[in-house]
This record gives C-alpha cells, sequence and structure tokens, in this order.
C-alpha cells in the first residue's frame, strides 16, 4: 500500500463509526481490521466501510503482523489495559479520551509507549482547529502580553450521554462531564498558554439531574438511549479554580446538564490584550488594549 499507515479500529460503537468516516478522508490511513465484540454490529460497520477483516478479539488484531497503529475507541475503564497491550505488541496507538480513570493509568500508558518506542496520539481534537492554533501563536508571540488568567465555561443546558451506561457508571467512566468533556478545553487552554504546572486545585463536583434519571427530561441523547435499570453515579456539573506555578490562574464551570444557557467558550487575559473563543468563528476576536482604552478589536480570521 505504499506509504499508507495500515490501521485497525477497536471498537465499532459511536466513536468507532466517527472515527471510521473520517478516516475516509485521509488518504494515508488504510483500515484493514476492525474488532468488536457484537458479531452483528462488525458485520455492519465491516460492510458499510469496506474493511477486509474482523475479529471479536482485540488480541488477534494485535497478533496480525500487517497492522501498524491501532485506534481504540472503548469505554473509558478499557483505555489503559488495552492501549498498553498494544504497544506490547510494537503496534502504534491512537486514544480516545479521556487518557484513563486516574493519573497512574496514564503514567502507565506512557511507559508503555517509551518502552516501545512508538508513537501515542491522544483524541484531544480541539488542538487541530485552525482557530486554536492562531491562539496559540498569538499567545507566543507575546502579543498578549502576560496570560495571569483563563476562563472555562462549558455548559450543556441537557447533554447527558448513555444514561444509565458506562458514560454515567463511575466504575466504568472514572467521572461525568469533568472527565468526559472538560478534558478538551482543559487540554486546549494549557496547549495554547504552555502553562503544564498547576500547584493547587480546588473544585466542587454536583449530581443534580441524573439522579433520580426518570426525572431528567431530554431531547436526544448522544450514546442513548437511557438505561433506567443502570447506574447514575458521576458528576453532571462541576466549577473549580487553579493555581499555576507562575501565579497565574484557571476557572472553570463545566456541564452536562444545567438550568443555563448553553455554552461553551475559553477567555484568555493578558496584560496586553484578551481572546474570547467562543462556539462560533466569529466569536474569536483579539482585544488590545493601551493605557485603559480599547484599541483594537480584531477578528482572528
Amino acid at each position: 500500500m505504499g506509504n499508507k499507515v495500515n490501521i485497525g479500529v477497536i471498537g465499532a460503537g459511536n466513536i468507532g463509526t466517527r472515527h471510521l468516516n473520517s478516516y475516509k478522508e485521509v488518504a494515508d490511513a488504510n483500515i484493514i481490521e476492525i474488532c468488536d465484540i457484537l458479531p452483528e454490529r462488525l458485520a455492519e460497520k465491516a460492510a458499510q466501510f469496506n474493511v477486509p477483516k474482523t475479529c471479536l478479539d482485540y488480541h488477534e488484531m494485535l497478533a496480525n503482523p500487517e497492522i501498524d497503529a491501532v485506534d481504540i475507541c472503548l469505554p473509558n475503564y478499557l483505555h489503559a489495559p488495552v492501549a498498553i497491550d498494544a504497544f506490547a505488541a510494537g503496534k502504534h496507538v491512537m486514544l480516545e479520551k479521556p487518557m484513563a480513570l486516574n493519573a497512574q493509568l496514564g503514567m502507565d500508558i506512557c511507559a508503555a509507549r517509551d518502552k516501545a518506542g512508538k508513537l501515542l496520539q491522544m483524541g484531544m481534537v480541539r488542538r487541530q482547529e485552525n482557530l486554536a492554533q492562531l491562539v496559540r501563536e498569538e499567545i507566543s508571540q507575546g502579543r498578549l502580553g502576560e496570560i495571569y488568567q483563563i476562563d472555562i465555561r462549558q455548559i450543556r443546558r441537557r447533554g447527558i450521554p448513555g444514561m444509565g451506561g458506562w458514560f454515567t457508571t463511575k466504575e466504568q467512566s472514572g467521572g461525568g462531564a469533568l472527565i468526559d468533556i472538560a478534558v478538551h478545553s482543559f487540554d486546549l487552554a494549557l496547549w495554547a498558554t504552555n502553562y503544564w504546572n498547576p500547584t493547587r486545585v480546588s473544585a466542587r463536583t454536583y449530581s443534580k439531574f441524573g439522579a433520580p434519571m426518570r426525572d431528567y427530561k431530554y431531547v436526544s441523547m448522544w450514546a442513548g438511549p437511557p438505561n433506567y435499570n443502570g447506574t447514575f453515579d458521576v458528576d453532571d456539573f462541576t466549577s473549580g479554580f487553579v493555581r499555576f506555578e507562575n501565579y497565574a490562574t484557571m476557572s472553570f464551570e463545566v456541564a452536562w446538564a444545567a438550568n443555563a444557557e448553553p455554552s461553551n467558550t475559553i477567555d484568555f487575559l493578558g496584560t496586553k490584550g484578551g481572546i474570547h473563543l467562543g462556539q462560533t468563528d466569529s466569536d474569536l476576536v483579539i482585544r488590545t488594549e493601551q493605557n485603559g482604552r480599547l484599541v483594537d478589536v480584531k477578528p482572528l480570521l
């Protein structure tokens, strides 16, 4: 296949299907195998995406010498064991977020990667956005001066996923809104500023809408429908405050569900200017002030 990368996708559910759709747009990607524990779904996805080989056990895929890399699209509690096995088998790994259930498992994944000498790509997709890269460039060039405060607000009015399934079962997910959606905003904010050294975190988690589950009102549900016989023991709202070693700070509010207007914004406050990164392209602007007077409001487009 020339310079193409032979890829095996582990997990053919909602996320796996999205990845398979995306790979159709990547010229260098060659999907040669799909793995899933559900035979009917496996056959359906293999036919849909014209993938020649399937398996029910991911160990069989890892033993395939033709595969260069695996894409792990599984529930959170399976991320660490499958990624570690993949590195041991000599494969590169694309791993969906969140990385693992806790920091120690994340470090175990990195240790397996280093031992294997292979690549690990996390599914932190916001870094890939053109606007996010512009924000990082503006900050690194010093146009905003010293970034001293970051504000994150990521609010869904009614957006709890897979209620009663693994998404809302802490033993399998590791947590709720904070670990599921906030990781994208956290990663973008820290990557853009290079503030990777927090010194103290204070936060509070809430579970106000998910339990009892039958009282939750929804229009649609990612990874649904709800399983009312399942479990909901995770957070649906979290607020917190982070201090960094350079005395910068970050505040955040994140919700799967709240009686509030939906929002997905990050504000970077600097001594020379600020960036408001909003939900639409037109919300991204550079605001520059001199001597307390607004002198420049420029879309970053």
